[in-house]
């Protein structure tokens, strides 16, 4: 995911991404914030003020290497065995901490798919991690009424698609998209 952040040119900033709502910058944006706010919960502490909102007007000098040095430590934090101990916080919501653990990697691994196809950097996702993704993703039960859980209606995928596949039709988006 670093490496994607930091292959951002400033010219794809306003670029559109698989998430209605971003652009690239809202993107990156998030990214940062969600680095933090999971680094705090992995260590069990709090996330001051507001952060990765998803407003990429907020992107200051610098933010590549912030936000790249932001998800070294997220990876760091969470190689701390005690990480895994007890209940945390995602921001404002309590959960034990082994989920707060896949929510962390399941945003990470979408997330970093996200970017790479807005801005035409190459991706592989992990196996074993997007494994763990899929079956978060699809923990979630979807019915016509919620609009499909956290992540949006499903995108129907072949059964036989590679899991990073099935994981992104999970959460709600095309595999195919292009920008």
């Amino acid at each position: 995911m670093a490496r994607l952040v930091t292959g951002v040119t400033d010219d794809q900033l306003t670029a559109p991404t698989p998430c209605p709502a971003y652009s690239v910058a809202d993107l990156v944006d998030h990214i940062g914030g969600l680095a933090f706010a999971f680094t705090a919960s992995a260590r069990k502490g709090d996330v001051p003020g507001e952060g990765g909102t998803g407003d990429g007007s907020r992107l200051e000098d610098g933010w590549r290497e912030r936000i790249a040095a932001q998800l070294a430590e997220l990876a760091e934090a969470w190689r701390d065995p005690a990480a895994y101990d007890g209940m945390t916080k995602a921001g404002p919501i309590q959960m034990p901490a082994e989920v707060a653990a896949l929510v962390a990697l399941d945003e990470v691994v979408v997330h970093g798919w996200d970017l790479a196809r807005s801005t035409g950097q190459g991706f592989e996702a992990d196996e074993v991690a997007a494994t763990a993704c899929l079956g978060f993703a699809e923990s979630f039960e979807a019915s016509s009424s919620d609009e499909g859980g956290p992540f949006g209606p499903p995108v129907p995928v072949p059964a036989d698609a590679d899991v990073l596949d099935r994981l992104i039709g999970a959460t709600g988006r095309d595999p195919g998209w292009t920008p």
